[in-house]
């Protein structure tokens, strides 16, 4: 059984930085795609990184570039999310995503994603 745990959220001011880790259990970590997504109150879910972890391969969501980096664990089986420089538009419900194989050119469709934790809230307050 897959699991995926999020932890790490919180409320910073604009400006401030937080780390999301993702802990994964029933996955075969070492040959996947792991992304983390967000959705904020009245909006639908976007896709902000994802890694594919064979390889190591990157993608952001152009809102977040520059800001935001992905990044994986194997020994911990663990992707985390560094996030810094956040503005008030980043507030939202954080979640890690997991699927088998590479994540592909639509990594940022949600429903290509079988498997999802439950959620962190990020609050930054201008």
């Amino acid at each position: 059984q897959v699991q995926l745990v999020e932890s790490g959220g919180g409320s910073v001011e604009t400006g401030g930085s937080l780390r999301l880790s993702c802990a994964t259990s029933g996955f075969t970590f070492s040959s996947g795609c792991l992304a983390w997504f967000r959705q904020a109150p009245g909006k639908e879910r976007e896709g902000v990184a994802r890694l594919n972890t064979v390889g190591g391969s990157i993608a952001y969501a152009d809102s977040v570039k520059g800001r935001f980096t992905i990044s994986q664990d194997n020994a911990r089986n663990t992707v985390y999310l560094q996030m810094n420089s956040l503005k008030p538009e980043d507030t939202a419900q954080y979640y890690c995503a997991a699927k088998v194989g590479q994540c592909g050119t639509y990594w940022s469709a949600p429903h290509i994603f079988p498997y999802w934790g439950q959620g962190t809230q990020v609050t930054v307050s201008s």
